[in-house]
């Protein structure tokens, strides 16, 4: 599972068409859950660093799920997207 998951890091930077916000967003709080577990982090601190407050919120979204099924999501995500 984590050489598949390596691999489709890997061919995040290869797609042909650069995704949405919103699936950036989504691929970034699947890596995050999959690499460091649960999102602990305090949010930031400026209220007008809306980047990082939907970053921190987006991550916060996936408390509880499992390494292995963030890391299933992420490669079934990069999949869709290299079609």
């Amino acid at each position: 599972m984590k050489d598949q998951f390596e691999l489709a890091v890997k061919e995040v930077d290869e797609l042909k068409e650069r995704p949405s916000n919103e699936t950036l967003l989504q691929l970034y709080s699947l890596y995050k859950q999959s690499t460091e577990g649960d999102n602990r982090n305090p949010p930031p601190e400026n209220p007008f660093d809306f980047v990082s407050k939907a970053k921190h919120e987006s991550w916060l979204a996936l408390l509880g799920k499992s390494t292995e099924d963030a890391m299933k999501e992420y490669i079934s995500l990069v999949e869709k997207l290299k079609i």
